[in-house]
């Protein structure tokens, strides 16, 4: 939990820092351990990404969307006990998916090759650009800013080194989490010491009691269908090696504005925008054990350090592990159930004080949050070069936000460039140089289909509200 609600580090440095303890632990509670870890800091990474503006994790970028205007209205409680909730909802469904889909694990991940890779990364970063509704063609050209700094660094099927500009920092790009800390937490608090006050816009307002942290603890329940739609998607795009829980986030929470009757208010504090994603968050860590356990390919980063503990205590990932050591995966399993239902309870038994921070004056806050934002910066790998990162992402949030762009589809391009990259001349060489490929299976033909829905449907509801609102001229 400290570790996820401390913007930078996350599941996957704990796990990392966390691993030389292992070494004298009996293979038992060494699983259980990173169990622990796996299930609890998605659920408190989204604690400051409602009230400071910071996800915690990268997947927790998509609550920011809607949580920090909830904190900005003065119901930071309401929001934390919806995220946390929804967290621990999905992370059950995520496990029960894990459970019910181990006899059938090689089938569901061989249907996805380089082809079907690439256009799950075109719909992942389409449905982001499509939830920022009427700036649709700035967040287009911000998603096509963030593709271009994608490709900086190594080319991962020739070799080749790009855009370096000399420096051997950059060889393996920009990476993700420095730049996600300058975007949302130093250009917010940038933006907060220049308007000045607290987070929250009226303190007046603010009303921190457990009632309105049980409130939100209700609407997941209230908004079920929302709830089980994000533990889906979660546990689906968990199981694609190497797409990770930010995809996974972002598309359930466009998935939400799609299917809402009211998409206008996504954006400007709507709970059911911290629901879905949030639940599709820790879902994902069931989904992720498939591709990890059952043939050795990480589902996320986290589960690229996780199968470094498997080996270390002498468990070789891959078919034999779910035929020989069924006791392992049980232990994982209640071990990751267990671990999200506590998670959810502590943070909703600290959610009153926690959503205290929203009140604290920006001459106090924004010093203390920008240096604690740096620290995570250089923690996550001790190279002072993400500092400045950080500081420059933070200079160009600041500046997106004055001048009405949105920030939102920058980093997701970050993660899904060099996805799409790779498996865009991956399939080429699979289909012979033929843009055949990408239709020649059923899940490529359906996820063009989806693509496409992502693109035309808002604007064909766009034109048949105006047509419903149009005056309706009378002869007479």
């Amino acid at each position: 939990l400290v570790f996820g609600v401390i913007p930078g580090l996350g599941g996957t440095t704990a796990i990392a820092l966390l691993t030389p303890i292992t070494f004298s632990m009996e293979k038992f509670d060494a699983i259980i351990l990173m169990a622990g870890i796996m299930a609890s800091t998605p659920t408190s990474g989204a604690v400051t990404a409602i009230l400071i503006n910071t996800p915690g994790t990268a997947p927790n970028a998509a609550t920011c969307l809607d949580g920090y205007p909830m904190a900005k209205q003065g119901k930071a409680g309401l929001a934390i006990g919806a995220s946390s909730m929804a967290s621990g909802i999905g992370g059950l469904l995520g496990i029960a998916f894990l459970i019910a889909v181990i006899p059938i694990t090689r089938e569901i991940v061989l249907l996805f090759k380089p082809p079907e890779f690439f256009l799950l990364a075109i719909l992942g970063l389409v449905s982001v650009a499509v939830s920022t509704q009427d700036r649709l063609l700035r967040g287009l050209i911000v998603g096509g800013f963030g593709l271009l700094i994608s490709f900086i660094g190594y080319e991962s099927v020739t070799g080749e080194v790009r855009y370096d500009f000399g420096l051997e920092y950059l060889w393996d790009g920009l990476k993700l989490v420095p730049a996600m800390i300058g975007l949302f937490a130093i250009a917010e608090m940038i933006n907060l010491w220049a308007k000045g006050g607290s987070v929250v816009e009226d303190p007046s307002k603010q009303t921190i009691d457990f009632k309105q942290v049980l409130a939100g603890c209700w609407a997941p329940f209230q908004h079920w269908g929302t709830t089980l739609r994000g533990s889906a998607i979660g546990t689906l795009i968990g199981a694609l090696p190497g797409v990770g829980g930010t995809v996974a986030a972002f598309l359930a929470y466009t998935v939400a504005i799609g299917v809402s009757k009211d998409p206008q208010s996504f954006g400007k504090g709507n709970i059911i925008g911290v629901i879905a994603p949030e639940s599709a968050n820790n879902a994902k860590e069931g989904g992720s054990l498939v591709p990890t356990l059952a043939f050795g390919i990480p589902g996320s980063a986290e589960m690229a350090v996780f199968l470094g503990v498997l080996v270390l205590h002498g468990l070789a990932p891959g078919p034999t592990i779910v035929i020989e050591h069924m006791d392992i995966i049980w232990t994982l399993i209640l071990s990751l159930t267990a671990a999200g239902v506590l998670a959810s309870i502590i943070t909703l038994g600290s959610a009153r004080w926690l959503a205290k921070l929203t009140l604290i004056d920006s001459r106090t806050l924004v010093p203390v949050v920008i240096a604690f934002a740096l620290i995570g910066s250089y923690s996550l790998n001790n190279e002072i070069l993400d500092v400045f990162v950080s500081l420059g992402f933070g200079v160009v949030g600041f500046v997106f936000m004055r001048l009405g762009f949105p920030r939102l589809t920058l980093p997701i391009a970050l993660v899904l460039g060099q996805i799409m990259e790779t498996s865009y001349l991956q399939s080429l060489r699979i289909g012979d140089g033929t843009l055949k490929i990408f239709l020649a299976s059923w899940p490529s033909r359906i996820l063009v289909l989806c693509i496409l829905l992502s693109i035309f449907l808002p604007a064909l509801k766009f034109l048949y509200t105006k047509m419903r609102s149009a005056p309706v001229a009378v002869k007479g």
